[in-house]
């Protein structure tokens, strides 16, 4: 004689409320772990950075008028816009608005793009300058001029390689939210686009740092 197993109630199955908080708790604090580790490595960098120009402010403000303030306040201005359309994204995904977020990570990706080719672009234009550290520095004589370019090159490429994880993570939530799969909504969107915002705040202390220092009026 076999025991019959009754079935689950729906109730049972479909996860509670206070189960879908519980993981976004847990996903935010371990994001939150992962982002204290960031802060530690990009803050001993921007450590160094003080201590030299405290050391050689006159040649880091020479060497801060070389660089194009032009491109890096438009990178700025995207990645302002890109933080804006991921929490727009977010609150849709929470609003039931659901068409729009892979419309609204999409946008996301793209402006994270774009703020990768100007920076490219702006890597050429460096490399023509001369600003590159080495043998053909152009500001050799000035002191510290070549440790401001060498501290610009390291944030600046370890900026650029977050934010080609964080594009490769958003388009990834962009095309997973246009189909029926649980982990491309939240509470894991929340916690992409935290990492999102994170990358976007290294940029806004790297920006008045690299690009504003020596261009304050005398």
């Amino acid at each position: 004689m076999s025991a019959r197993i009754a079935p689950l109630p729906d109730a049972a199955r479909t996860p509670r409320h206070e189960d879908v908080a519980l993981r976004l708790e847990s996903a935010e604090f371990g994001m939150w772990i992962f982002l204290a580790t960031e802060i530690l490595f990009f803050g001993g960098l921007l450590f160094a950075y003080a201590v030299a120009r405290g050391q050689w402010p006159a040649g880091f403000a020479i060497a801060g008028r070389h660089t194009d303030v032009l491109i890096g306040t438009l990178n700025t201005a995207l990645l302002l816009c890109s933080s804006c359309a991921v929490a727009v994204a977010v609150a849709a995904e929470e609003h039931g608005a659901h068409r729009w977020v892979p419309r609204l990570l999409w946008i996301t990706a793209a402006l994270g793009v774009a703020f990768l080719a100007l920076k490219g672009v702006e890597y050429l234009h460096d490399w023509r300058d001369g600003m590159v550290p080495g043998a053909r520095f152009a500001l050799a004589s000035v002191p510290g001029a070549q440790l401001f370019w060498l501290l610009y090159f390291v944030t600046t490429a370890l900026h650029a390689v977050h934010l080609t994880i964080g594009i490769v993570v958003i388009a990834a939530f962009a095309w997973g939210a246009r189909r029926p799969v649980g982990w491309a909504h939240a509470p894991r969107l929340q916690v992409a686009a935290l990492y999102w915002h994170f990358v976007d705040a290294v940029w806004i202390f790297l920006y008045p740092l690299l690009y504003l220092v020596g261009r304050a009026p005398t």
